[in-house]
């Protein structure tokens, strides 16, 4: 019943008259008075009269057509609607073409803004990926979710999220993303039935696959979308390509090779293009409502800052926002107040005709595009980042007015409409804003904090090193609170850090080790400054150097999980097995959870045979991330090969499910089958592997079931089909195969 009385709220404020403003009677009425004092032939009074009041009407109605237009804006709110959210990461809004970036090649992306709704002054709260999305999911500020870095916070489930919110409204929910950043670890996944954060599914370890490019990302998408289209859905689509390092594929590369970046979204926007057409070809896009919106910007040298996540100037917070919804929205709307990213969420229910969530720090932005209303509004922000990653002072802020204030050890204030590109600090000159601003800011964050602490935890070496593949090394050494430098007194660090990371992405790991070792001497007490040397080294084959620089970094912290980690790495691509066992279980004796410890763990005593030691971690390892297909793949092999063949197949059967492409497992589970005497299985499934993809060992196990059943001449071929060219077989097996084969033979005859 409240639902209904406020929909018909809505809908009398929509169609209410607004009369015109004063300005606007005094400028009709002066250019009435100009025309009629030119005119030198005298009327009739009569004439006059009926003139008079012509003119009269003629004024009223163009009034009233003047003023009544705004309000026929064609807003239908529909509770109908599926959404389909796509996240752009690290995309400036200025580089697009619809912000009016000249060079930018993103037409499809240009074409929702054109035939929807563009936001053009959007702020989004943290300039980094996890805490950003979370902003975006929760409609909350960093200072009320909590989550205020990349890996060392996660989303807890006292935080309401879109989906959950959909979800319990019997939307089918689904997330594809494409970056560790927001794995399902850290708590993002509340309320998606399906979240693919599956990176390189067959490889042992997350650190190597920590990223995947745009047509990974909607491949699942668009197979996930024939399945559902006849659903009501809230899908969201991450996109991570703009990140560095900036590496778009061809014709991106070639055509960009002056600016890699706007490669990188112009390539991203080919991929919001085939979003848009899947939705097209399942007849779906009217009635889908499309929210388009960057997490945050990018550097791009601007200030110094290659990359995000050190500063709070506009290069990195300000970031593009398109809704579209072909027949419940206008087409060609700009909205030019500021908006924020906390506003998605209460915008999204509003056009769902549904309720705010209590929680929601934002507000909807729907009335902005009726035109009911068009102030400014006040965007908190903040970065830890310079604290927990460089031990240097963490940013607060607030944009308000034509001002941005920013909260550091040397706080700064930049009026933004004269100085729009953030030059001149005028703090000392503006002594009573600077005031007001301070307040507004602690009244900001002392109204939305929750109890510290919530949320937070460690971040683990291994995701210290997936985050550091991406670009967010660490080199903090965790300092005292209130020794922390101003990022802004530590720019000649930065330097050298990104040219260290500019010669890694170039190959020039020789200039990259030297960087590193200035560094390691500037920061003896950081683990990553002895890593990001032994992993020059490394890469430079001089494996010998790479272990004992980090022998070096752990003798100096003995308790370090990345130091150690790295070390075990070391040993297993050295070849030694022992060294890199005892290696990892000195770090699980630390941190237990440790998943890339687990696996390699796992993997080494398989190797050497000690099947129930490797199977305890696997199992360990398992019950952390129980999607990991490496793990649950190695884990099969290993009970089916200790003898518990049964459970072995418990796991393939799901697997060939989830993977039917992938034709190993139907090759493991048809050999498991096997032994298992299911020879009708056995069969079924390795004749399924050998459509998808014929091996050897398909070959010799099919004919070794099919003899089994008694289909003798069938038998006799797929042994033939093995002994054609058995390159790389054991000659003992192959050699009792042609002994094989003679003997089915005779047995036909």
């Amino acid at each position: 019943m409240a639902k209904k009385k406020r929909s018909r709220r809505r809908k009398k404020k929509r169609h209410k008259i607004t009369p015109p403003p004063e300005s606007a009677a005094v400028s009709t009425a002066h250019s009435i008075k100009t025309k009629t004092a030119e005119t030198s032939i005298k009327l009739h009074p009569r004439k006059s009269w009926i003139i008079g009041v012509v003119l009269i009407v003629i004024i009223c109605t163009a009034a009233l057509i003047l003023f009544i237009s705004p309000a026929k804006i064609s807003i239908q709110r529909d509770s109908g609607l599926n959404v389909l959210l796509i996240t752009l990461d690290t995309t400036r809004a200025d580089r697009l073409g619809c912000y009016g970036y000249p060079r930018a090649k993103t037409p499809n992306l240009d074409s929702l803004a054109q035939k929807g709704v563009r936001f053009a002054n959007v702020y989004c709260q943290v300039p980094l990926t996890l805490p950003s999305h979370c902003s975006i999911m929760a409609g909350t500020y960093p200072v009320s979710h909590n989550v205020h870095n990349n890996g060392t916070y996660y989303l807890t489930s006292d935080q309401l999220t879109l989906a959950e919110v959909l979800k319990a409204r019997g939307f089918k929910t689904a997330a594809f993303v494409a970056s560790f950043t927001v794995d399902s670890r850290f708590g993002l996944d509340q309320g998606f039935d399906v979240y693919d954060d599956s990176f390189q599914q067959g490889s042992p370890f997350k650190a190597l696959n920590a990223e995947r490019i745009a047509d990974q990302v909607f491949a699942p998408f668009s197979a996930w979308l024939d399945n559902h289209h006849a659903d009501q859905f809230f899908c969201w689509v991450h996109f991570f390509d703009p990140h560095l390092p900036y590496a778009p594929p061809p014709p991106y590369r070639e055509d960009f090779s002056d600016s890699l970046y706007d490669g990188e979204i112009s390539y991203m926007d080919s991929y919001v293009g085939e979003v848009v057409e899947k939705l097209k070809e399942k007849n779906i896009l009217g009635q889908t409502l499309i929210i388009l919106a960057g997490d945050h910007g990018e550097g791009l040298g601007d200030k110094v800052e290659i990359g995000h996540g050190l500063f709070l100037y506009d290069m990195v917070m300000k970031v593009p926002l398109i809704f579209y919804a072909e027949n419940n929205l206008p087409g060609g709307k700009v909205i030019p107040s500021r908006v924020r990213l906390i506003d998605i969420m209460p915008s999204v229910l509003d056009m769902l005709d549904l309720e705010e969530a209590d929680q929601n720090q934002g507000i909807s932005l729907i009335p902005y595009i009726e035109g009911r209303k068009k102030d400014d509004l006040d965007s908190y922000m903040e970065t830890f980042y310079p604290r927990e990653n460089y031990g240097w002072s963490e940013l607060t802020g607030l944009v308000a007015g034509n001002w941005k204030y920013i909260r550091a050890p040397k706080a700064e204030l930049y009026n933004l409409k004269s100085d729009p590109n953030e030059d001149k600090n005028v703090l000392q000159s503006n002594t009573k804003i600077v005031s007001k601003m301070k307040n507004s800011l602690e009244m900001l964050i002392k109204n939305s904090a929750i109890a510290p602490g919530a949320g937070s935890r460690a971040l683990t070496s291994e995701e210290r090193e997936r985050l550091g593949s991406l670009g967010y090394i660490s080199y903090s050494d965790n300092r005292d609170k209130g020794e922390y430098p101003d990022p802004k007194d530590k720019i000649d660090e930065l330097r050298m850090i990104q040219q260290a990371e500019m010669f890694e992405s170039q190959g020039d790991y020789q200039a990259a080790a030297a960087l590193h070792e200035k560094m390691l001497s500037l920061r003896p007490s950081s683990p990553s400054s002895y890593v990001n040397l032994a992993l020059a080294q490394a890469r430079l084959k001089k494996f010998d150097e790479a272990i004992q620089t980090l022998k070096h970094g752990i003798d100096k912290i003995p308790d370090s999980e990345i130091l150690l980690a790295r070390l075990g790495h070391t040993y297993f691509v050295t070849g030694q097995l022992n060294e890199a066992f005892v290696a990892m279980q000195q770090v699980l004796a630390i941190n237990p959870r440790y998943i890339d410890a687990l696996t390699l763990s796992a993997v080494i005593m398989d190797t050497l045979g000690k099947k129930e030691t490797a199977r305890d971690h696997y199992e360990k390892a398992l019950s952390i991330e129980p999607e990991n297909k490496f793990l649950r793949m190695s884990y099969a092999l290993n009970l089916a090969t200790g003898g518990k063949t049964s459970e072995a197949i418990d796991v393939y059967t799901p697997l060939t499910q989830e993977y039917p492409g992938e034709y190993s497992l139907y090759q493991y589970l048809g050999i498991a089958y096997g032994v298992a005497g299911d020879y009708a299985k056995s069969i079924e499934n390795l004749k399924q592997a050998i459509g998808l993809h014929p091996t050897l060992i398909a070959y010799f196990n099919l004919a070794v079931a099919l003899k089994e059943t008694g289909e003798i001449a069938e038998a006799i071929h797929y042994l033939e089909l093995y002994l054609e060219d058995p390159k790389g077989e054991d000659e003992s097996k192959v050699k009792s195969a042609r002994m094989e084969l003679l003997n089915l033979k005779k047995v036909l005859k």
